[in-house]
């Protein structure tokens, strides 16, 4: 696509102020990098980095009944929650694909905020309003809000220097004010570190912007650009729609069966998926450590000798371990445990790995 034809974010003028490089993401004209990648992934898991993400999509389900009807709807279990509470859940096919994986804020019993991937908001709200029952609206609102996640070590003070509420467990979320613009403060993130994601309204981005930038720098922190947030997600084994879930990949060969509500009576997919539960998936997402020089990538075909048994899903350079990583889908009847030395032809070059259990560090996001 021609720059002319993505989609352009509420701050890409301040990005170009500030030095930033764009790529394409998702049909979005996006902010890649600032100071360097390495650079960026280092501060948010020693100090603070500041991220837009104001590509990501928004939806809003309101009328009566709406959290019953998204709970029926979506895999996690929205009982387990409240007003003021968030949850990780998955809009699947009846066959149990995925047609994306999203954050739902409960904001009452007949309003459900939903923030998904930014390419799949138009299939996610058409599955919900397809199926809708009289009386619901669900309506697409990707260009309402602004998403900006601060991330990292020092992400309270630099929210809390802002005078915006801090103190929400995580996946908690609370609604404040920031100079006249309406800011949702979620206690949510994608870097594996404490963190929040703000969400203020489109047209009041800017000036949460423009504060947030004075903190971090103050706080020794970086800006961050989407390069290094899939450095840092990869580390935390955290899975990209497309990469590690799709509608060829189901929740549970990503690892992702605990954010599937069992014991509900429907979900979308339930019966296919609790079938694959029962059965075994036939491949499962296993992480990959390179024990030599190689930078691995996805689309690599993983050998155990000379025999392939899965292939990567997402690959790079690990900043932290400085080592290449991976995540791989791997056949589960080739037997290959956690510890066992596997190959990942990299342009014909045999590049030996450790099979390891994600992620690859300790999350922190508590």
């Amino acid at each position: 696509m021609s720059e002319t034809e993505l989609l352009h974010g509420p701050l890409e003028e301040r990005h170009r102020q500030l030095g930033a490089s764009f790529a394409e993401f998702s049909g979005w004209l996006m902010p890649v990098s600032y100071a360097g990648t390495v650079s960026e992934h280092t501060a948010t898991r020693n100090t603070v980095g500041l991220f837009d993400v104001s590509h990501l999509g928004k939806a809003l389900v309101r009328g009566p009944g709406a959290a019953e009807y998204v709970n029926s709807a979506l895999t996690n279990d929205l009982r387990r929650v409240g007003p003021g509470k968030a949850q990780y859940t998955l809009c699947c096919t009846d066959s149990g694909g995925v047609i994306d994986d999203l954050i739902a804020y409960y904001v009452s019993d007949d309003e459900i905020f939903l923030v998904p991937n930014a390419a799949n908001t138009p299939a996610v709200v058409a599955a919900l309003a397809d199926r809708a029952p009289a009386g619901l609206a669900i309506t697409d609102e990707h260009r309402s809000y602004a998403v900006l996640a601060v991330q990292g070590p020092k992400s309270t003070e630099v929210v809390g220097g802002l005078g915006l509420p801090t103190d929400m467990d995580y996946m908690g979320y609370a609604d404040a004010e920031f100079a006249g613009a309406q800011v949702r403060v979620c206690r949510t993130g994608y870097t594996g570190e404490h963190g929040y994601e703000l969400l203020p309204t489109w047209d009041g981005a800017g000036v949460v912007f423009d504060a947030l930038v004075d903190v971090v720098g103050s706080a020794g922190g970086e800006l961050a650009g989407l390069g290094a947030r899939d450095t840092l997600r990869t580390e935390m084994g955290y899975p990209l729609h497309g990469h590690e879930l799709s509608l060829d990949i189901s929740p549970l060969q990503a690892r992702c069966g605990w954010a599937i509500g069992w014991k509900k009576d429907a979900f979308w997919g339930r019966d296919e998926l609790l079938a694959e539960k029962e059965a075994g998936p036939k491949r499962v997402l296993r992480g990959l450590r390179a024990l030599g020089r190689g930078v691995l990538r996805p689309e690599l075909t993983v050998l155990d000798g000379d025999t392939p048994i899965g292939e990567t899903t997402s690959g790079t350079f690990s900043p932290t371990l400085k080592v290449g990583i991976a995540l791989a889908l791997i056949d589960t009847d080739k037997d290959v445990a956690d510890g066992q030395t596997v190959s990942v032809d990299v342009r014909g070059r045999g590049v030996d790995c450790e099979v390891v259990k994600p992620p690859f560090i300790e999350a922190k996001t508590r």
